[in-house]
């Protein structure tokens, strides 16, 4: 009797322990599983990250050599000064002696003079040019960013790539697959950009609509370079219907599928070149007119 009274015990004692062992396996699978989500959250943000850190390390070092070929020209030109300036040295020493110089020759010594002086404004205005440029654009994409910044980055960016701003939506945004009317959804996006853009109205910009590959026939459009063009037209006509843009500063474009920013080899890149692309054109008129010969 009083061994099967301790088997009793032992036994129940085994079962009792087994009980708590199991709750606490269980509660550990759990925390695992909940860490695992964690670092999966965790590394898709580190990625993320990493992607725009990339993406800002190339629009800074193509920012840095648009000034570095800009500070050579000006060197450039500032060489040229220090040259004349080194001529004329040794032709002004002559004017203390009137006798040994021509009158050809004191005409040419003042249009040297001349020369120098419109050298030193053509630097000037080059230099305060380039400030104004990378300020104003500075200032644009700023504005663009804050006015769009609860977007999702994939679905809406902005770039700066040699002096000229891209912004790019995808056509999740704006448009149903294979239709070129926009969404209502899509008038809540081109409002914001069309505020900032409507507050600079010297500025003209392009709307480019930009497809994949996949072969595209519907009605009267024959084919994706129709389907881009058509989209494009019904940007800049909301933005002018709608918002006031001035339809004189706005142009529609359409590439087609012959402009993408991915292979379009999986369905993922296929999404990425389905987009629609704002670019804002650089004022080139003031570095040409910097070009013109001065009126007199």
């Amino acid at each position: 009797m009083k061994y099967r009274l301790a088997a009793m015990i032992l036994l129940s004692s085994l079962f009792f322990f087994s009980c708590v062992s199991s709750k606490k396996f269980k509660k550990s699978q759990a925390d695992y599983s909940a860490l695992q989500v964690k670092h999966t959250e965790l590394q898709t943000t580190l990625n993320t990250c990493n992607d725009e850190k990339a993406e800002l390390a190339r629009q800074k070092t193509s920012l840095e050599n648009d000034k570095a070929g800009l500070n050579d020209r000006i060197a450039d030109l500032n060489k040229q000064i220090d040259f004349l300036k080194a001529n004329n040295t040794t032709v002004l020493k002559q004017l203390q002696d009137l006798s040994v110089i021509s009158s050809s020759q004191a005409e040419n010594i003042k249009k040297s003079l001349d020369n120098i002086g419109a050298k030193d404004a053509y630097i000037q205005d080059l230099q305060a040019a380039m400030a104004r440029k990378d300020s104003l654009n500075l200032a644009l994409v700023m504005n663009l960013k804050g006015a769009v910044g609860n977007m999702e980055d994939q679905d809406i960016n902005i770039k700066v790539d040699k002096g000229v701003v891209y912004i790019d939506i995808s056509d999740k945004l704006l448009f149903k697959s294979g239709k070129y009317e926009l969404t209502s959804q899509a008038k809540t996006v081109l409002g914001k950009v069309a505020a900032v853009l409507k507050n600079q109205p010297d500025i003209e910009f392009m709307v480019e609509g930009h497809t994949d590959n996949v072969a595209y026939r519907s009605g009267v459009l024959l084919d994706n370079w129709d389907l881009s063009v058509k989209r494009a037209t019904s940007v800049v006509r909301i933005l002018q219907k709608d918002y006031g843009l001035d339809p004189k500063k706005m142009a529609a474009s359409g590439r087609g599928e012959y402009n993408p920013v991915a292979e379009n080899t999986s369905a993922e890149n296929r999404s990425i070149n389905r987009r629609t692309r704002i670019v804002i054109l650089p004022q080139l008129d003031q570095f040409f007119q910097l070009l013109e010969p001065k009126k007199t």
